[in-house]
């Protein structure tokens, strides 16, 4: 058969138009599978190492939707609440809640809750070494307005039990600090209030040299991988919850039954069980459908926490163990991560 210039000219001309009518659908496809392309995100994370790993492991999933994930901020709280709301940071996933609802007339600014980290398992409370609480029959907080008590955590002999504690900043220690008042605690327990970490290696120190410890600690947390309540240690109460002002509506939720290493059983932690969450820009969160729904969708079980914080514990806790132990992790959940992808693909479509 006979082909004309023409015929051909009209063929090539048929085919580059199909081309440019389907050239917006593959590139949609394209934007699909990396939605993040081109957008720079800018985490945070909590001043609490026990929550980097999941920094990590959240910057690395974003990263596989194309975004540009920068190196987190580490930030306290009062910091942290206003830059996410004011945009200066997206997002950290070391949201404790109710713990951090002082913090909660900031979204009004421009920040919201998106997802859990890990719901409602995260326990806070005061736990004194085994073998101290049961040859003293301490079961309460109350118990250290007895001097004899007092006297067994009284290292600088100045009258007061010395306790471990959170540092200025924390949510923890703005509890602690209400609890010492409306205990009538002031006067009976000193908490210390230097680095979490190395106070509490050296409380791990002492309890190894077989020396009464006493101390605040919240799950998941190496402190209860490495001094396990039930054997090296029990969480003690409180004769009745008194929480802060924005956190009064929890006080029910303090009591609760189960826990292992409780001195009884339902045990009144003092402290209600928190979710762990990410918050997030909602500007951020607008313009980026993807990510917000892998907020909404991610989650990390708290052993797989528990067991990445001792492995900080044990000494692989640089940056560069952090990365590889949140990279191993997505690896070995890759189904379940892949699926989430997926729905943040099709979130941004």
């Amino acid at each position: 058969m006979k082909t004309t210039f023409k015929t051909c000219q009209r063929f090539l001309l048929a085919g580059a138009a199909t081309m440019l009518l389907l050239a917006p659908a593959w590139q949609a496809v394209a934007d699909q599978h990396m939605p993040g392309e081109g957008v720079t995100v800018t985490p945070a994370r909590a001043t609490w190492d026990t929550g980097w790993f999941q920094a990590a492991v959240y910057s690395q999933v974003l990263a596989e939707l194309g975004y540009e994930v920068d190196r987190p901020t580490t930030l306290d709280n009062p910091p942290f609440y206003q830059s996410v709301a004011q945009g200066d940071v997206d997002f950290w996933v070391n949201g404790w809640f109710p713990l951090h609802n002082t913090y909660r007339d900031t979204f009004e600014q421009g920040a919201e809750l998106i997802g859990y980290v890990a719901k409602g398992g995260a326990l806070q409370g005061y736990l004194v070494d085994k073998k101290t609480a049961d040859e003293h029959g301490i079961t309460n907080l109350e118990d250290f307005k007895k001097p004899e008590i007092k006297s067994l955590f009284d290292s600088n002999d100045d009258g007061k039990a010395e306790m471990v504690a959170c540092p200025p900043g924390w949510g923890c220690e703005l509890v602690i600090s209400h609890h010492m008042e409306a205990y009538a605690l002031t006067e009976h327990i000193e908490p210390i209030k230097a680095s979490y970490s190395a106070s509490m290696a050296d409380a791990m120190g002492r309890y190894q040299q077989g020396e009464p410890i006493f101390f605040y600690t919240w799950t998941p947390n190496w402190t209860v991988g490495m001094l396990k309540p039930g054997e090296d240690v029990v969480w003690i109460t409180v004769e009745e919850a008194n929480l802060p002002e924005d956190q009064k509506q929890f006080e029910d939720a303090t009591v609760v039954e189960g826990v292992e290493g409780c001195v009884e059983d339902p045990c009144n932690l003092g402290w209600p069980a928190n979710d762990i969450r990410p918050v997030v820009n909602s500007e951020f969160a607008k313009n980026n459908p993807a990510a917000a729904k892998l907020f909404e969708v991610m989650s990390i079980p708290l052993d797989a926490i528990f067991a990445q914080n001792a492995k900080m514990f044990d000494g692989e806790d640089s940056e560069e163990d952090i990365q590889r132990h949140a990279q191993e992790w997505v690896e070995e959940n890759r189904e379940q991560v892949d699926g989430w992808l997926e729905q943040a693909r099709q979130a941004a479509m």
